[in-house]
């Protein structure tokens, strides 16, 4: 995936373009400052040498991205529309394929985005986040949470209610944080760390879906999509 990939309406802009060439514009400046991030650094991202990558003046992209903070934001906007694309694809996923390991579909499906999102990686590593992009990121991993929730309601693995709310939260914060710790051991990804965090996450989510009455027909949720693939 790529910064033009992005919904254009979720990036906190200056001023929205409204013509097909402008937005054509912006997501070219949007790419270069990708490219910008991934070889360079946050550091370098301020507008002028983003305009001198994308090949544009720097007024035609300061009335979309005034500064260095703006640029930020509009990067880190776009990773989280795409990942949160992606939750909802594997929500619908879920509820056609009945998953038999929903921790290791799920982790190594984001696991996968961390190691392509190289503008990501580059980002939330640096030391350059803006208060703006650490609260959109509160915001994102609410949305992912939920995202959680869909996915165990749909593999009928627990009720909904108030509790799975919370669960969906918890299970994000604890994988989330492996994963950034995984890819800061390893770009590819610490293995051995990942599969760990299967193991704990497989555990929680037993413990969680046991929480819940059996199923009609008598098979508990817990005694199904719970358990690791070939085990």
């Amino acid at each position: 995936m790529s910064p033009q990939d992005a919904d254009q309406g979720a990036v906190p802009l200056r001023r929205t373009p409204r013509q097909a060439r402008s937005r054509a514009r912006l997501a070219l400046v949007l790419r270069a400052a990708e490219r910008v991030l991934v070889a360079e650094g946050v550091e370098a991202l301020t507008t002028t040498r983003v305009a001198a990558e994308a090949e544009v003046s720097v007024g035609s992209l300061y009335q979309y991205l005034p500064d260095r903070d703006a640029l930020i934001d509009a990067l880190a906007a776009g990773y989280f529309a795409r990942i949160e694309t992606a939750m909802d694809d594997l929500v619908r996923a879920a509820a056609a394929e009945r998953w038999e390991d929903p921790v290791g579909v799920l982790l190594d499906a984001f696991v996968g985005i961390y190691r392509t999102e190289h503008g990501f990686r580059a980002l939330w590593f640096g030391s350059g986040l803006t208060e703006r992009t650490r609260t959109a990121d509160r915001e994102h991993k609410r949305r992912m949470a939920d995202g959680v929730r869909r996915v165990l309601l749909a593999l009928d693995m627990a009720d909904d209610d108030e509790a799975l709310a919370r669960v969906g939260h918890a299970a994000i914060l604890a994988a989330d944080a492996l994963a950034q710790e995984a890819f800061r051991r390893d770009p590819a990804g610490d293995a051995a760390l990942l599969e760990e965090a299967k193991v704990m996450l497989r555990g929680y989510l037993g413990a969680v879906v046991a929480r819940y009455p059996a199923r009609e027909g008598g098979i508990r949720a817990a005694d199904r999509g719970t358990r690791p693939a070939g085990r």
